[in-house]
């Protein structure tokens, strides 16, 4: 018989650095998700990422208290930041400029992205990606 799941959960954890602390271990425990093993299990799967890089991760949680779980590819925004080479976004997006990219960079985004974005098309996806750096403040050339 198939495992009844419970349901799911959206976090946000850095790469090789999850541990019981809040906010994950408050989480996984209000839902009796065992938080040493999700978090060993989490490390493991991402020793070959670059450390604190932060990954979304989507938790199922069943019935007899198991759990699978699925990392994504890092956020736009994160991506965006490094390419940029920039701490964060501007406080006016519009006004003022945070910095700039490329729209060969934001392609180069899109296809690490691409399994987590809305399409199938690299150089839609590039459009989207620009669209983010475009709210994030930063000016995108080559368009």
């Amino acid at each position: 018989m198939a495992k009844k799941l419970l349901g799911s959960l959206k976090l946000q954890v850095p790469a090789g650095a999850a541990n019981p602390s809040p906010p994950i271990g408050p989480a996984l425990g209000q839902r009796g998700i065992n938080i040493m093993e999700f978090c060993k299990a989490f490390n493991a799967r991402t020793a070959q990422e670059q450390k604190g890089m932060p990954l979304p991760v989507v938790i199922q949680y069943y019935q007899d208290k198991s759990f699978t779980f699925e990392i994504k590819t890092p956020p736009a925004s994160y991506l965006l930041k490094q390419a940029a080479k920039i701490q964060s976004g501007s406080k006016l997006p519009g006004r003022d400029s945070a910095g700039t990219v490329t729209m060969d960079q934001c392609r180069e985004i899109a296809k690490k992205k691409l399994k987590d974005l809305n399409t199938n098309d690299v150089d839609a996806g590039a459009k989207i990606i620009a669209g983010s750096a475009r709210a994030m403040g930063l000016q995108v050339t080559g368009a």
